[in-house]
C-alpha cells in the first residue's frame, strides 16, 4: 500500500510526513532512527504529558504571556489527548534520546496540529506549546505527573481491595486452626486468620511506604528548564504550573525546592520504584504461600483448595493448577526486574541531566499497572474463593509432635523432646505419647495442648 506523503520542515531541513499525521518533522525523525523495540511511550505517560502542556498553557495565559485564543486551542486540545484521543499519534520507541525531547516533541506537535486545526491559523509547537518549559523539566514531570496517576487510579485501589478481602477471609475463617511451619517444617499451630491478617500487614506497610515516596515525586521538576536554573521560564511559572496541575489531577502536587535535583537525579523515581518492588516481595510471598497450601491435592499438604478456573494440563486430564497465584508471582518477578533497570537508569544522572527518562517511564508505569492487575486477581480469583480442606488441617494438627512445646514449661525441653520424638516415630498422637511418658492427666493435657488456645501464645500452666 502506497503512502501519501508531506513536507514538512524543522531546523535540520525537510522531512517526509505521512500526509495524515498530526505530528510534524521531529517526531518523523525519531520514528525513523529509533526503529528498536516497537513499543511505544506506555498510554499513562502520554495522558501525563497531556496534563503537563494544558497546565502551562493555562500558567502562560494567567501571566499574561500567551494569547488568549492559542491558549485555549491548546487547553482544549490537550483535553483530547488526556481524554485518551489520537494516543496512535505518539509512535516512538521507548527506546529513543535519553532525554526524551523526542516524545516531547511529539507531544508539542500533535497537540499545536491540533490546536492549529481548532483555531484556523498556525499553533508553534516550540513557541506556543513548549513556551516557558524545556524536555529537560517536561519528561522528568510528566514521568512523576504519571506515576502519581496511576498509583491513585491504578494501584492504591487494587491494594485496598486486596487488603479488604483478606479481612473478610480473615473474618470467614477465623475459627480454622492450622499447623505453623518454620524452614517448611512442621511448627507450632497458629490460626488461618492469623496468617491472613499476616499477609493484610504487609500489602498494607507496602502501600504506606509507596504512599510516603510519593510526597518527593509530587514535588515536581517543572520550572527548572534546560538546567535547573529557570532559563525563559517567568519566574511565578513553576508555582502557577504546580497549582493548575493540581486543580486538573486532584492530587496535591508541588513545586520542587531544588530543580538541579530533579533534572540531575531520578532519586525521587529510583525511591518510589523501590517501595513498588517492595510490594512485589509482599505479592510473592502471598502468592508462593497460596501455591503450597492448595499443593496436592492428595500428595502435597491440602490445606485449601483454590477456585478451579481452567483445566491444568494438556495430557493429564483432571489437573487443575494454582494459575492466578503463579500469574501474580511473575508479575512480581517482573516488578523486581524492573527496579533494577530504574536502580541503573538513575544512575545516568551525568551532570545536570539524567539520560535514560525514557525507560524508566516505561518501567515504573509498568511496575504499577502489573501489580494494580494482580493484586486485584489474587484477591478475587485466589483469596476470596479458597476453600478450607479442614478434615486435611485437623488431621495434620492432631499427630503435630510439636505441639509438645506448650509442655516445656512444666516437664522441661528434654523430656518434651523425648515425647515428640516417639510420637514421630511411632506416628501417633502427642497427647497419647504425652499421657504415657508424663503423670499429667489426660484432663491436664487436654488442656495444656490445646491448639486454639496455643495460637493465643503465653505460658503453659
Amino acid at each position: 500500500m502506497t503512502t501519501e506523503y508531506r513536507i514538512e520542515k524543522d531546523s535540520m531541513g525537510d522531512v517526509h510526513v505521512p500526509k495524515d499525521a498530526l505530528y510534524q518533522a521531529q517526531t518523523q525523525r525519531a520514528i525513523d532512527n529509533f526503529p528498536i523495540s516497537g513499543i511505544p511511550m506506555p498510554t499513562q505517560f502520554i495522558q501525563a504529558l497531556a496534563y503537563v502542556k494544558q497546565a502551562a498553557a493555562r500558567s502562560n495565559l494567567e501571566l499574561n504571556l500567551l494569547d488568549g485564543d492559542i491558549a485555549h486551542a491548546i487547553i482544549d486540545s490537550c483535553q483530547l489527548i488526556i481524554d485518551k484521543q489520537h494516543h496512535d499519534q505518539f509512535p516512538i520507541d521507548v527506546f529513543q534520546t535519553g532525554s526524551g525531547t523526542s516524545s516531547n516533541m511529539n507531544a508539542n506537535e500533535v497537540i499545536a496540529t491540533l490546536a492549529s486545526q481548532q483555531l484556523g491559523r498556525a499553533v508553534s509547537p516550540n513557541d506556543h506549546v513548549n513556551m516557558g518549559q524545556s524536555s529537560n523539566d517536561v519528561i522528568p514531570t510528566a514521568i512523576q505527573v504519571s506515576a502519581a496517576l496511576s498509583y491513585h487510579h491504578q494501584l492504591a485501589p487494587a491494594l485496598t481491595h486486596l487488603m479488604a478481602i483478606l479481612d473478610e477471609k480473615s473474618a470467614q475463617v477465623e475459627y480454622v486452626i492450622k499447623t505453623g511451619r518454620t524452614h517448611l517444617m512442621d511448627a507450632m499451630p497458629v490460626s488461618l486468620a492469623q496468617e491472613l491478617q499476616g499477609w493484610k500487614t504487609q500489602v498494607e506497610k507496602a502501600k504506606q511506604g509507596i504512599e510516603h515516596a510519593l510526597e518527593n515525586t509530587c514535588a515536581l521538576a517543572q520550572g527548572g528548564t534546560a538546567v535547573g536554573t529557570g532559563i525563559n521560564a517567568d519566574p511565578q511559572f513553576a508555582a502557577t504550573f504546580a497549582n493548575n496541575l493540581s486543580i486538573s489531577t486532584e492530587i496535591p502536587f508541588t513545586t520542587s525546592d531544588n530543580f538541579f535535583y530533579n533534572l540531575s537525579s531520578q532519586d525521587a523515581i529510583v525511591s518510589l520504584s523501590g517501595q513498588l518492588k517492595t510490594t512485589a516481595v509482599a505479592i510473592m510471598k502471598i502468592a508462593n504461600d497460596l501455591r503450597w497450601m492448595n499443593s496436592g491435592p492428595l500428595a502435597g499438604l491440602g490445606e485449601i483448595e483454590l477456585e478451579a478456573l481452567q483445566p491444568g494440563s494438556s495430557i493429564m486430564p483432571g489437573k487443575v493448577n494454582p494459575v492466578i497465584p503463579e500469574a501474580a508471582a511473575m508479575v512480581a518477578a517482573q516488578v523486581i526486574g524492573n527496579d533494577t533497570t530504574i536502580t541503573v537508569a538513575g544512575q545516568s544522572g551525568n551532570f545536570q541531566l539524567n539520560v535514560m527518562l525514557p525507560v524508566i517511564a516505561y518501567n515504573v508505569i509498568q511496575s504499577v499497572e502489573l501489580l494494580a492487575n494482580a493484586s486485584a486477581l489474587l484477591a478475587n480469583k485466589a483469596i476470596a474463593s479458597f476453600t478450607v480442606r479442614e478434615d486435611n488441617l485437623q488431621q495434620a494438627l492432631a499427630r503435630n509432635p510439636i505441639l509438645v512445646t506448650a509442655l516445656n514449661p512444666v516437664i522441661g525441653y528434654l523430656k518434651a523432646a523425648e515425647i515428640a520424638k516417639k510420637a514421630y516415630k511411632e506416628q501417633r498422637a502427642i497427647i497419647d505419647v504425652a499421657a504415657e511418658e508424663t503423670e499429667l492427666s489426660r484432663e491436664e493435657l487436654t488442656a495444656l495442648l490445646d491448639p486454639a488456645k496455643l495460637t493465643q501464645g503465653g505460658i503453659a500452666h
